[in-house]
């Protein structure tokens, strides 16, 4: 078990700052679901929504409460994307979680009844729907029954734990919870792309634009100020690229007479973002560079940027590396780097936390019921062998992983100091919902994590916009086109399944574009109201969800039906404002028809068409 070493006598903690002899650290926890609302249940469809708030945010959310509670603050960047929150904040979807978590409990006490009975009779009785645990009226064990009516008996109360709590303690205001957090400097709360839009292979920068501005514009109303981080869709980033390049090719004629197309870190410098997020190998593989402007006047005042000391001749530059953040080329935003090492200690297949034996098993389910009663259980058992789960033991199992991932934070962030950074960060980053979904436990361990390193003197518990405001960057990095997709490439969203996505959401842009230059000079309320609803389908259908669910074939058949959707809806609404001159009154069945699609798909509701526009002045002034 880690135990934190005692201060040190070069450790001021007096000071609220970070001091030399210390390294950061904090969580990226990027949180995102596609736009599923009134889309489908199961197997696709809103029931994700339900499964991620009762598995992953609201033990999250309680997680948290406790950290709070304990006066820790910092060691967390929560992501939550425009699209989820927008749902999340949804009463339709809510009152729908609720019914969920009640039915969840139902089903489990029914369990605790099936099994109890078993217990008692040495046979399970028949059930409808399912051939049950053991075989519809099978013979069971009275011990085996009795472990399994208590783990029911865990799971009812779980559950109503959990409906408790969105009821009462976040009065169903989930994504308030997590605001009143940030407002009491618990966490911070990083944004995306409106719809986690594919931002690379889009076609037009107006359209980057809008994805960016809208992404805050509805940070902005549900959070009440503005974010300082944001992930990038995916990971993915493109430099400033010259049009007719091999993948610039396809799509140039789009993009007017402009001879260089800029990176994405301008899309991001005009809308104030401070910094965003990239995969390990951007930084510490791609071409990197320390000479930079010199003394500039940045985000947070002026700052000069070393350049490093001449080296001996046989002694290659510094590498970039993931332990810094870095300012991107002569911009004023700041990138940081996913840390491997800790990565790995979450998911490798091999060392990785979540296949330890004592975990709950994610893919065997109850036949009856659907619950997961059992656990790994060991290398290679085969599902109707496992045993059953012990969530004692396995909660328990959590505090020593979090105790050895302290002690790696610890011996990384000592082993950067010794080669000379000033304030090492660890930036350890996950999709939130692999913790409660796929690796259950999970929630759990990152609690314990951040109470194992909030008591080592020599690690800052920090946020991500916190640690660029107190320590902006001295060095710049040129970063390569890439994503965290296959071989750090493109390839997972544009490959040959995937290829005919791409030529109809460039159409759908540059239909976006000329819509809105085409009304904005006769603004009519309707027309008005038809034109926004049209860009929240052209939002909806660039979402990258779609072809990410085809190439990895986790739901190839819904992902490609909710592009046509999404693409018929927009291009049924651009013909009708495209059938009569702009300023003309819409005939009645056309704005009938767009109210209903404004039921169904009710996104982004300050939307505003002026983001999309071919020519829009950044969205902050001169800092």
């Amino acid at each position: 078990m880690y135990v934190p070493p005692p201060p040190t006598p070069d450790l001021d903690e007096a000071a609220g700052t970070p001091r030399a002899g210390r390294g950061a650290f904090t969580f990226m926890l990027h949180s995102h679901l596609p736009y599923v609302r009134e889309n489908g249940t199961w197997p696709h469809g809103e029931e994700w929504l339900y499964e991620a708030l009762a598995e992953t945010y609201l033990p999250l959310l309680e997680t948290i409460a406790g950290l709070a509670s304990a006066g820790l603050r910092g060691g967390m960047t929560i992501g939550l994307t425009p699209i989820l929150c927008e749902q999340l904040a949804d009463p339709l979807v809510l009152e729908r979680s609720a019914a969920y978590l009640a039915d969840r409990q139902a089903r489990a006490a029914r369990d605790e009844a099936r099994f109890g009975e078993a217990a008692r009779t040495g046979r399970l009785p028949a059930t409808e729907g399912g051939i049950g645990f053991a075989g519809s009226g099978g013979p069971m064990e009275s011990d085996q029954a009795r472990t399994f009516a208590r783990l029911a008996a865990w799971y009812a109360g779980r559950y109503g734990e959990l409906a408790a709590a969105l009821d009462g303690r976040w009065g169903r205001d989930v994504v308030g919870a997590f605001r009143g957090f940030q407002d009491d400097g618990i966490l911070e709360v990083a944004t995306s792309a409106a719809t986690h839009g594919y931002l690379p292979l889009l076609a037009r920068d107006s359209t980057i634009r809008g994805q960016i501005r809208e992404g805050i514009r509805s940070y902005e109303r549900f959070f009440g100020r503005r974010p300082r981080a944001m992930w990038l869709p995916e990971c993915a980033y493109r430099p400033a690229v010259p049009m007719g390049t091999p993948l610039e090719a396809e799509r140039a004629d789009l993009e007017g007479s402009a001879a260089v197309r800029p990176g994405l870190e301008r899309f991001l410098e005009d809308a104030g973002i401070a910094v965003f997020f990239v995969e390990s190998q951007m930084i510490e593989g791609g071409p990197a560079t320390s000479a930079t402007r010199g003394e500039l006047i940045g985000p947070y005042g002026a700052v000069k940027r070393r350049r490093d000391a001449p080296l001996p001749r046989d002694e290659p530059p510094r590498p970039a590396t993931t332990y810094e953040a870095y300012w991107v080329r002569d911009s004023d935003v700041a990138v940081m780097g996913r840390n491997e090492r800790t990565g790995l200690q979450v998911w490798s297949g091999t060392v990785g936390y979540p296949g330890d034996y004592l975990y709950r098993e994610f893919h065997k389910k109850d036949d009856v019921s659907g619950l997961q009663y059992w656990k790994i259980s060991g290398a290679g058992v085969e599902l109707g062998a496992k045993a059953p789960w012990e969530p004692e033991v396995a909660f328990a199992r959590t505090r020593e992983h979090a105790g050895h991932y302290a002690w790696l934070v610890h011996e990384l962030l000592a082993e950067q100091r010794a080669r000379g950074l000033d304030v090492p960060l660890i930036l350890s980053a996950y999709d939130t919902e692999l913790f409660g979904h796929w690796w259950f436990e999970g929630v759990a361990w990152i609690g314990e994590v951040v109470r194992y390193l909030a008591a080592d003197p020599t690690v800052e518990l920090t946020t991500a916009g916190g640690f660029v405001e107190a320590h902006p960057p001295t060095h710049a990095v040129e970063l390569p086109e890439g994503s965290w997709g296959v071989g750090g490439t493109h390839y997972t969203w544009w490959n040959d399944q995937t290829a005919w996505f791409w030529p109809r959401i460039h159409a759908t842009e540059g239909r976006v574009e000329a819509l809105v230059a085409r009304e904005q000079d006769a603004p009519e309320a309707e027309r008005t109201a038809h034109l926004r609803q049209a860009i929240r389908e052209a939002l909806l259908l660039e979402a990258s969800d779609w072809p990410f669910l085809v190439t990895t074939g986790q739901a190839a058949e819904y992902a490609s039906e909710r592009f046509r959707e999404h693409e018929a809806r927009f291009a049924r609404l651009a013909g009708e404002l495209e059938s009569g001159p702009a300023g003309t009154p819409l005939p009645a069945e056309a704005i009938t028809g767009r109210q209903v699609l404004e039921e169904q798909d009710n996104p982004f509701p300050t939307l505003d068409p002026a983001s999309f526009g071919s020519a829009t002045p950044p969205l902050v002034g001169p800092r």
